[in-house]
C-alpha cells in the first residue's frame, strides 16, 4: 500500500469514527488487498483441508470490522490489528464449532513459526492458543496485545508501539516475555494431552 493510500484509509477511518457511513464503502477498495494478504498469512497456519477459505475470511472479518461501533478509529495500524483479532477469532469459533476441542487430541494443529512464537513441534492446537492468549490477557493485557499485533497482525514494532501508545522498546521487552509465557502454557498443554515431557527449551 503506497504512502498516499495509507494517509487516505487513515482519512477515511477518522471520518468513520466521526459518523461518515459513506467513509465505509470507500475503505473498502483501498483495504481489500492488504485483509486478503492477512487472511492468507492465517491460513497458511491452518490444516489445508480447512473449509474456509482467505476470501470467506476477509469478508466475514469485514463484517465484524464494520459492526464495530465502540471503536475510536485513529490509523491504519489500529484498523489491522484489529482486523486480525478478528480473523483469529473468526477461526478460534470455527474450531471450537467443529468440536476440536483442545482435549480432544490435536486434529486442529496450527503451525506457528519459530521465529517469532517458538512451540512444541512446529505447531499447536488453535483453541489450545486462544485458551493461553485469554489467560495471558487476564495477567497482562498489553502482553496478549502485543502478541496479536505482531504476530496475528504482522504488524512491525514501531506500528505496534503506535497502536498501544507505548514506546518501541516497550513493545520488544513485553513481546520476549509474552513467547516465554505461551510457550511454557503451550508446552505444559502437550504434557497434559500426551502425558509426556514437552522439550523446555526456552525461546531467545
Amino acid at each position: 500500500m503506497g504512502i498516499a493510500s495509507q494517509g487516505e484509509v487513515t482519512r477515511l477511518l477518522v471520518d468513520w469514527s466521526n459518523g461518515d457511513q459513506a467513509a465505509v464503502d470507500q475503505l473498502m477498495p483501498l483495504v481489500y488487498d492488504e485483509l486478503h494478504r492477512l487472511a492468507e498469512r492465517h491460513m497458511r497456519r491452518e490444516r489445508s483441508e480447512h473449509t474456509l477459505q482467505p476470501t470467506a475470511l476477509v469478508h466475514e472479518a469485514y463484517c465484524r470490522l464494520i459492526d464495530q461501533h465502540r471503536v475510536h478509529w485513529q490509523n491504519r495500524a489500529q484498523f489491522f490489528g484489529i482486523a486480525a483479532q478478528q480473523m483469529r477469532r473468526i477461526l478460534v469459533d470455527h474450531a471450537r464449532r467443529r468440536q476440536y476441542a483442545k482435549r480432544q487430541g490435536s486434529e486442529h494443529l496450527i503451525s506457528l513459526d519459530d521465529a517469532v512464537l517458538p512451540a512444541p513441534g512446529r505447531s499447536a492446537d488453535l483453541v489450545a492458543l486462544d485458551d493461553a492468549l485469554c489467560s495471558l490477557a487476564e495477567l497482562d493485557a498489553r502482553m496478549a496485545q502485543i502478541i496479536e499485533l505482531r504476530i496475528f497482525g504482522g504488524l512491525t514494532i514501531e506500528e505496534s508501539a503506535a497502536v498501544l501508545g507505548v514506546s518501541n522498546t516497550t513493545v520488544i521487552t513485553d513481546f520476549k516475555a509474552a513467547r516465554a509465557w505461551l510457550y511454557r502454557e503451550l508446552n505444559q498443554e502437550i504434557e497434559a494431552v500426551e502425558g509426556t515431557p514437552a522439550p523446555h527449551q526456552q525461546p531467545a
